[in-house]
């Protein structure tokens, strides 16, 4: 038997991915989970069944990684540079969903249905990082497109939902909600600020030329994925008051003209992809539309003026940030390895 183990088993990515699992019919009694020490102890519902989480010590999770083939890490950074070499030890493949390994050129980094060939001679066990939530909506829209040029430029504007910053601060922004409807105090503990009826800059650090960490992820991500180390991305990346799915506005330089007619076309036979572009309707993609949903949803999609020789494109893309954004790209990862 395949063990299955999600570290985070109680966040938000880790209660899509049992989601997911459970939606595939994969048995309770494949599935370990671990947490931190003040959630080890609770029991997760999954499929008639109830899911004991552990506590994400060293021990246990080498007791835990010793019977799993693949290993989920869904607690953040820190907890992935510390795990993920102990369930390699243990022989497991980690999916890894935090930043930590991102970067590194021995980890292959995946969109699955956008560059799966990155996966080719991949020795298990060993990590695959999941790339950035953002990064993983862009590409998934962009990639049908390169089919009409090479890609020289991307510029984004995201406008990222709540569920970014993790289960918590999805309470928060329901309870500020509340709170200003009953004319209370806002709390703003776990954020910090107020997040309702507001809109506020990515909150990730910023460098020295000006850019947050997000904006950093989408660029080098971006490039990785579509190997080229020449393409230029442009990115501000904003908050919004919104619980869950992202939204983005892109516009894409090609080396040479692009037919939006021929764009729309192309996307509405892709992958993963749905076009909702009913321009006598006013029907565009949104966030409460996306949400739920394992498809990336475009439209908008219509020639960028500001690029010469009618070598732009411009659309407004929406996609789920805990399902094709973080936890259904990390499953059908474990697919395309045939771990599940």
């Amino acid at each position: 038997m395949q063990g299955i183990t999600i570290v985070g088993g109680t966040g938000a990515v880790g209660r899509e991915l049992l989601e997911i699992l459970a939606g595939r019919g994969i048995a309770s009694k494949r599935c370990r989970l671990l947490a931190s020490p003040s959630s080890a102890g609770r029991t997760i519902p999954y499929r008639g069944d109830s899911l004991p989480v552990h506590e994400a010590d060293e021990s246990a999770c080498r007791s835990i990684f010793a019977e799993s083939s693949v290993v989920f890490l869904a607690a953040g950074a820190t907890v992935s540079a510390r795990l993920a070499s102990i369930a390699v030890e243990c022989g497991c493949v980690v999916i890894d969903n935090s930043s930590a390994f991102r970067s590194d050129p021995t980890c292959p980094l995946v969109v699955a249905g956008v560059n799966d060939a990155a996966l080719d001679g991949f020795e298990s066990p060993g990590i695959i990082a999941n790339p950035n939530c953002s990064t993983i909506i862009a590409v998934t829209a962009i990639a049908p497109l390169r089919r009409f040029g090479r890609v020289l430029r991307i510029t984004a504007s995201t406008y990222q939902a709540i569920s970014g910053a993790g289960a918590a601060a999805m309470e928060e922004l329901e309870d500020q909600a509340r709170a200003w409807a009953s004319g209370d105090r806002l709390p703003v503990e776990r954020s910090g600020r107020q997040m309702v009826f507001n809109v506020f800059s990515h909150d990730s650090p910023v460098d020295a030329d000006g850019v947050n960490e997000e904006e950093r992820k989408l660029e080098r991500e971006s490039r990785r994925i579509f190997a080229d180390e020449d393409l230029r991305v442009s990115a501000t990346c904003i908050r919004v008051p919104v619980l869950r799915a992202h939204a983005e506005a892109l516009h894409l330089e090609f080396d040479q003209a692009v037919d939006p007619g021929a764009a729309r076309a192309e996307l509405q036979g892709a992958c993963g992809v749905t076009v909702v572009d009913d321009v006598e309707g006013a029907k565009f993609p949104e966030p409460i539309d996306a949400s739920g949903r394992d498809e990336i949803l475009v439209g908008r999609i219509r020639r960028d003026a500001g690029v010469p020789d009618d070598r732009g494109l411009a659309m407004f893309v929406c996609g789920d940030q805990l399902r094709k954004g973080a936890a259904l790209n990390a499953v059908q990862i474990a697919e395309l390895l045939r771990l599940l």
